[in-house]
C-alpha cells in the first residue's frame, strides 16, 4: 500500500497544517528554485534549480523543516 503523504513527508505535514508556513514548488519570475518553504516573514529556504523528481525536492524540503524544528523547540516527536 502506499504510504500517505503526511507518512512520507511529515515535517512539510507538520509545516503546513500548524500553521507555521508553507511550501511552494515550480519556477516563477522571481525565483528559479524548484521548491521553497516560507513562512510570514518569507523565504527560509529554497532548494536546488532542478531535482531527478519531484518526490526528491519535497525530501529535501521535509529535511530542512526538520532541522528548522529542531533549531526551533518544535522537534518532531
Amino acid at each position: 500500500m502506499d504510504k500517505s503523504f503526511s507518512d512520507r513527508y511529515p515535517n512539510i505535514a507538520w509545516w503546513t497544517q500548524s500553521g507555521r508556513g508553507w511550501i511552494e514548488l515550480g519556477r516563477d519570475e522571481y525565483s528559479s528554485s524548484m521548491i521553497r518553504v516560507l513562512d510570514i516573514g518569507g523565504l527560509l529556504w529554497e532548494g536546488d534549480d532542478e531535482y531527478e523528481s519531484a518526490g526528491e525536492a519535497m525530501t529535501e524540503a521535509d529535511n530542512f523543516i526538520e532541522q528548522w524544528r529542531v533549531e526551533n523547540g518544535y522537534a518532531p516527536e
